[in-house]
């Protein structure tokens, strides 16, 4: 099975690594999906979720706030400003977010907690 090796680093810490048969991640041209042997890519990462199938049958999801996707030689690059595993999001706080950025119309903030919840709804979708 072809595989493509992945590298998921957010500012403060490496949050995932490992073996994928894709990857699908929101960037500035819209979804992109990555497999072993795509053309290079360069681009800018929206915020919204990514999922990871790996080799081994499973998913992973990550929330993903900003940042750059880079793919060659079957090496794909995730370099976010800030990303969170499905698994390690507080789903309470997370809502709490989304009910203080819409009674303030923040836009932004909005959009963030949204990705977060929806990493977490991706995942119990996977298990």
């Amino acid at each position: 099975m072809a595989e493509l090796h992945v590298e998921l680093v957010a500012a403060d810490r490496k949050v995932w690594s490992g073996a994928a048969t894709i990857v699908v991640a929101r960037t500035a041209s819209g979804d992109t999906g990555i497999m072993p042997g795509h053309t290079p890519v360069l681009s800018v990462l929206e915020t919204g979720p990514v999922t990871i199938r790996t080799t081994d049958g499973g998913t992973v999801i990550a929330a993903v706030h900003g940042g750059f996707i880079s793919f060659a030689d079957n090496k794909l690059s995730i370099l976010a400003e800030i990303a969170e595993l499905a698994d390690e999001i507080d789903v309470a706080r997370a809502e709490r977010a989304l009910e203080l950025a819409q009674s303030e119309l923040d836009a932004h903030a909005e959009r963030r907690a949204e990705v977060r919840l929806l990493a977490v709804r991706g995942l119990k979708a996977h298990v």
